[in-house]
Parts: structure tokens; C-alpha cells; sequence
């Protein structure tokens, strides 16, 4: 049980933030109005705006989301995942490894122990490639971004479609039996069983969600701000006209163009987000910018390079081909149908 001091801390910064958060849009348009006495309706107003409320709006929800997300992360470690997931059916595992890789801490420079310890412990290579799209693509970050940015339903839209490619992109390396492409060295490693893992108390577990708070938003505020400023500038003097038509849902070709964009781009989450609610704004189809987003997240030449380390070059290129593909699915889905 947690202490009563740290309970009743807990509550007035809960309280606090919710007080913030409720009347942020109040206090900017005071701000941008009175204070700055910058007309609404100009163009300069409206950037102005955009960016002083978007900024503190986007940091409180970071804040809060990945508190949370850092306690829920000591209950999934790496090994317990690996054990979770061995001996599991394609589909069945799939489906797991894609919603275990939500919550698990991955990132590009621990793609190589964790995929060594998939193949080790029996996990078929289908579905820990389902694990490895689903972890980076599917993040707190760009979660708390689309909720703040454009609320609950486009949230839920990137989440089960993050899912969905995730799950199907596995389903199918897995049905092309391609574990000759993984390298030699990978195939022969013989599996180590894992350590017994302590079980952290309560008091433990808020700290590691105080710790992810200042690891995590400690490094991409920078880019929070850099993503919204763009889309700042974006949203006060870009014509709408010039985005719809090269965004819009008529231009056929922007789907496969944005993810073509997007693959070799290595950028945060916080930076692109913002740009993206920019770009909807000034009348961008859903489905061009999602998949503009997801490939920027999901596909990075840097993965690329490390995961060269455990893959051979042909299995690299199945997985981007066919994780982009299930990309643009999902981009021409929701521009025919939003």
C-alpha cells in the first residue's frame, strides 16, 4: 500500500492538473487576446494561439498518460513477455504479441536482445515480428498526442489499426516460413532461461512511473515544441486549398506518397503529430496523413540497420514492404470511407 503522505500528494496534483486541464483554452485565448491583443481571426492570431494552447495541452497529457503507462510497464518485463509468447499458435500469439507490445518497453536499440530472445525461446518468427511493429508504431507518446490533438475516436482509430497491421503484417511473414532468412548465428544461440524476477511493491511501482515521466518527457518536450510550432505556422498561413490538393482525398497517389515519404524519415512521434493535426486542419484526407504518421513511426532506416544484425537483408525487406503495404491499406480505407 502506498503511504498516506504519497496518497494525499497524489490527489492535489491530480486535482491541480484537472483544474489546469479544464480551463487551458480559457487562459490561452486571455493570453493571445488581451494580454498579446493579437486578432483571432488574422493569421498571427491564430499561430499564436494554436501553439500556446496546443504546448501545455499536449505536456499534461503526456505527463499523466506516461505516469500511467510507466507503472502498467512493471508488470510486463521483457522476460515475462518472452515466456507469455513461447510456445504460442501464429494467429493466437500474434493477436498477443501485438497488444503485449503496446505496454512493453521497446525501442530500436533493444531490437536485437529481445528478437534473440523470442526465436531462443521458441516464439515463431511471425509473431515476434507482430511484437516489433506493434511496440514502436503503437506508443504512449503518440497516443496521448492524437487523444489531445483530435479526442477519443482518432485515438481508437490508430490504436486498432496499429493492431491490425501489426497482427497482419506477422500473420503473413509467418505463412511465408522465411526463418532461413534470419542469420545463422541467431538460429544456433541456445536459449537461457531467465533469472527469477523481483515483484516490485507499490511505493516501487509509482517511482517507476515518476522515472518514466522524467526519462520520456524529459527528452521529447523539445520536440513537442518543435512539432507544434511547425504546425503552428502551418495552421496560420498555409491556404487550405494548397493542402487539399496535394492531401486530399482526390489525389489518388498521396497515400503511397506519404508512406514513401515517411519511411526514410527518422523523426519522434511529438514532432509529427502535431504537424499531422495541422495538416487535417487545413484540409488533408485521414487517411493520407495516417499513413504518413505510421510509416514515420513504424518504418525507420535506423531500426533498418540495427535489425540487420539478427536479419538478412531479403527478410528486412519483406517486413518494411509488407508492413508498408498494410500501411496504405489502412490510408486508402479511411479516405474512402471518412
Amino acid at each position: 500500500m502506498l503511504p498516506l503522505r504519497q496518497v494525499i500528494v497524489g490527489a492535489l496534483a491530480a486535482a491541480l492538473w484537472l483544474a489546469l486541464y479544464l480551463h487551458l483554452e480559457t487562459i490561452t485565448r486571455w493570453i493571445t487576446q488581451v494580454v498579446l491583443r493579437l486578432p483571432a481571426d488574422q493569421p498571427l492570431g491564430e499561430a499564436v494561439f494554436f501553439f500556446l494552447y496546443e504546448t501545455p495541452k499536449v505536456l499534461l497529457l503526456l505527463v499523466a498518460v506516461v505516469f500511467a503507462v510507466g507503472v502498467i510497464r512493471t508488470f510486463f518485463t521483457p522476460e515475462r513477455t518472452r515466456r507469455v509468447l513461447a510456445g504460442r499458435r501464429e494467429l493466437t500469439g500474434g493477436v498477443l504479441a501485438a497488444l503485449l507490445g503496446i505496454v512493453t518497453p521497446f525501442c530500436s536499440c533493444s531490437a536485437v536482445p529481445l528478437f534473440i530472445g523470442f526465436v531462443t525461446t521458441g516464439v515463431p518468427l511471425g509473431v515476434t515480428l507482430s511484437f516489433l511493429i506493434s511496440s514502436p508504431m503503437i506508443n504512449e507518446v503518440a497516443l496521448v498526442l492524437l487523444f489531445g490533438l483530435f479526442g477519443w475516436k482518432v485515438a481508437a482509430l490508430y490504436v486498432g489499426t496499429g493492431l491490425a497491421i501489426a497482427i497482419f503484417s506477422g500473420w503473413v511473414i509467418g505463412r511465408l516460413r522465411l526463418e532461413h532468412w534470419i542469420e545463422d548465428w541467431v538460429r544456433a544461440a541456445q536459449s537461457v532461461a531467465g533469472a527469477d524476477e523481483e515483484r516490485p511493491d507499490w511505493p516501487a511501482r509509482v517511482r517507476q512511473g515518476g522515472a518514466a515521466v522524467r526519462d520520456i518527457v524529459g527528452k521529447v518536450w523539445p520536440y513537442v515544441l518543435l512539432g507544434i510550432a511547425v504546425g503552428a505556422g502551418i495552421h496560420g498561413y498555409v491556404p487550405e486549398n494548397f493542402m487539399a490538393s496535394l492531401m486530399g482525398r482526390s489525389a489518388w497517389w498521396s497515400v503511397p506518397a506519404a508512406v514513401l515519404l515517411g519511411v526514410p524519415m527518422y523523426a519522434n512521434a511529438a514532432s509529427i503529430i502535431p504537424i499531422v493535426q495541422a495538416l487535417l486542419g487545413k484540409g488533408a484526407a485521414l487517411g493520407t496523413v495516417l499513413a504518413f504518421m505510421m510509416s514515420v513511426i513504424a518504418l525507420s532506416l535506423p531500426e533498418a540497420i540495427i535489425l540487420r544484425k539478427v536479419l538478412k537483408p531479403q527478410l528486412i525487406a519483406v517486413f518494411f514492404g509488407v508492413v508498408a503495404v498494410g500501411i496504405m491499406l489502412v490510408g486508402f480505407l479511411f479516405n474512402a470511407v471518412m
